[in-house]
């Protein structure tokens, strides 16, 4: 009885860290030249200067940051960049370019695969969500509030405590409306494509540029007089936000971590990059060069706009429904009010198109390989699916099968239908909090990634580089990481910990390595909770809560020694992570502690749409998968060359 239960938790441990062979060749294309260093600059900024910079920065500024928001921007500019570094070497290490999700499966294993994919998949259509409420609010407000007030006065009474105050149907109908064109197969074009990207930088630059002429630096010095002169002349006291202690800085330390964990979503973007960087001719430099410019002109755009925005309003004032249009209005601009809000919609509409086919994408990959139901992968039977690669720009690069002649219905309208009612029903906050919060999971399961990994062996028979293990044995299927194998020498445990007793990795060192990396982040999680809770007490003295914190931070370091003292992988990639063990604490440290200035409603929204996530998985998904109806070959027979 025993074995039978040993042997059954054996097989249910395969599927879960079962990876997907990279047997798709990708089709040459003589037209289009290998990209160079500022080639992958421009896809940068292309994804990260979009949605994020006009929808986040004037509620952060507003509430939590003030002035500072400067500051949070700095925060998680720098967070981003260690994550996409992080990035850049999972990604080498695939022989084909595509999204988070097909490199997770392909690297870490089909259940380490669905959590992203599954992550990845509800961070989209929160943004969704999130920039149709966007535009919606800018809408609205350029023809006088007409459609809130009167929804607010119809629905307000009505609305749950955890929903929105009313329901937004003008973006209820402007994601569907989207969703049928997408439906009906109409995609981004190259020429859209530059021309909105021109307009995005027009509009940033004007709002730059108008905002330093016409601001003025007492805006950054605001004092409680002040603020009673502005309530004094508000006809709606309600419009005001809070002052807190004024000056630069008025919600203190805490409001700057808040507001940095919640705009990582201004920082989104360097996956294009990547993606495009593996057809450059130096991916080496190119790639992790590339990706630190963009984030660094990225923060300088970020930083430009949302200085230019606190100079020209005072932050309590900004009107959180259309801050960049109405900030024109307070210092009597009112034409270029609408040169903005016109810019700004256009701009958006961009975005949530570009978004939703990525989404649509995304739940086709997930559901042709089982993860998901199948029938979100259906095609009209007229068309015939096959591989290809999908490029409108350099930035948008996805590899699996799709249909040449025909648009996978059910991956449009399913989840396309879900955004448009969690826009149409949550709070924009919540959305955003929620949004921010998949942005660091997802960095975080990156920077995992990459650490496992780099002390995993070898897992491709065409490599020279070949454990024992592995030359003695040929397993039945792919396995992750995470697979075990019975090995001797269990005595001494120590001495294996210290003193690796090979010079490359085994299948005993990815395990030990993989198990230290699990409890440095369970570590780091108690860690952030005691300093988020008792930061005072633990930095002023307090006996019990410094000595805990203390003998954390001992552990911490100790597991981590661990890990270094394991063998690394000596196979060659494009890049490679500097420093990683340390990199991985530094980064995992300020992802989950700015997860953790979250609010608990942000958690219990991310725990239900997990809970269903499993449920799906384990109830469909792990049956369905690929695995389970195709025996797939180990990686040295299926890998192609």
């Amino acid at each position: 009885m025993s074995t039978m239960l040993g042997q059954y938790l054996r097989q249910f441990g395969q599927k879960l860290v079962r990876r997907k062979p990279q047997f798709r060749e990708e089709p040459e294309s003589s037209e289009t030249p290998p990209p160079n260093t500022l080639d992958l600059v421009v896809i940068g900024l292309d994804n990260m200067l979009g949605a994020g910079i006009y929808i986040l920065i004037g509620g952060v500024a507003k509430y939590v940051a003030g002035p500072a928001i400067i500051l949070f921007l700095l925060v998680a500019g720098l967070t981003t960049l260690l994550s996409g570094l992080c990035y850049v070497e999972l990604a080498a290490g695939v022989e084909k370019p595509g999204t988070v999700y097909f490199i997770s499966y392909v690297t870490m294993g089909q259940l380490y695969a669905f959590i992203t994919g599954w992550n990845l998949l509800l961070y989209l259509i929160i943004a969704i969500a999130c920039i149709a409420q966007a535009w919606s609010s800018i809408f609205d407000n350029l023809i006088g509030n007409h459609i809130s007030e009167a929804l607010e006065g119809t629905f307000s009474l009505q609305m749950p405590y955890f929903l929105a105050s009313f329901p937004d149907f003008l973006a209820l109908g402007l994601v569907l409306l989207l969703t049928g064109l997408l439906a009906l197969r109409v995609y981004e074009s190259t020429l859209i494509y530059k021309v909105f990207t021109g307009l995005n930088i027009l509009v940033l630059s004007f709002i730059i540029l108008s905002g330093f002429i016409k601001g003025d630096l007492h805006n950054w010095k605001l004092t409680e007089q002040d603020y009673t002169l502005a309530a004094a002349g508000s006809g709606d006291a309600y419009s005001l936000g809070l002052l807190g202690s004024g000056g630069f800085v008025p919600f203190a330390f805490d409001g700057i971590l808040q507001g940095a964990a919640t705009c990582f979503y201004a920082f989104v973007g360097f996956v294009g990059i990547v993606n495009a960087g593996r057809k450059a001719s130096n991916p080496q430099w190119s790639m992790p060069l590339a990706v630190t410019i963009s984030l660094f002109i990225c923060f300088l755009v970020c930083f430009g706009v949302s200085a230019a925005l606190t100079l020209v309003v005072p932050y309590y004032l900004i009107q959180l429904e259309s801050p960049l249009p109405q900030a024109f209005i307070y210092v009597g601009w009112n034409s270029a009010k609408y040169v903005v809000a016109v810019g700004t919609l256009s701009i958006l509409l961009y975005s949530l198109l570009s978004i939703m086919f990525i989404m649509s994408q995304l739940t086709y990959a997930m559901a042709e390989d089982g993860l998901l139901f199948r029938g979100l992968a259906w095609i009209p039977a007229h068309t015939d699916a096959h591989t290809i690669i999908i490029r409108t720009t350099y930035a948008r690069i996805i590899v699996h099968t799709v249909a040449p002649t025909g648009t996978p219905i059910m991956a449009v309208l399913v989840p396309g239908t879900l955004a448009a009612v969690m826009a149409l029903l949550f709070d924009f906050t919540d959305l955003v909090d929620l949004m921010s919060f998949q942005s660091l999971v997802a960095h975080s399961l990156v920077t995992f990634s990459v650490l496992v990994l780099r002390y995993q062996p070898a897992q491709n028979g065409s490599k020279k580089e070949k454990t024992e293990e592995e030359t003695e044995t040929k397993p039945e299927v792919e396995g992750g990481p995470l697979e075990s194998e019975p090995e001797a020498g269990t005595s001494n445990i120590l001495q294996i910990l210290w003193f690796p007793p090979s010079t490359i990795p085994t299948r005993k060192s990815g395990q030990i390595v993989y198990g230290c990396a699990s409890l440095v982040v369970l570590l780091l999680i108690i860690l952030s909770l005691i300093l988020y809770r008792w930061s005072s007490q633990v930095f002023s003295g307090d006996p019990v809560l410094t000595t805990v914190a203390v003998l954390l931070l001992l552990l911490i370091t100790g597991v981590t020694v661990i890990i270094w003292r394991q063998p690394q992988n000596p196979s060659t990639l494009p890049f490679r992570v500097p420093a990683l063990p340390a990199l991985f604490l530094v980064s995992t440290f300020m992802n989950v502690y700015l997860m953790i200035q979250m609010t608990t409603r942000t958690w219990a929204q991310f725990g239900i749409w997990m809970a269903i996530g499993f449920a799906i998985y384990f109830g469909y998904g792990i049956q369905h998968s690929l695995g389970e109806n195709n025996d797939q070959q180990p990686a040295a027979s299926t890998s192609q060359t």
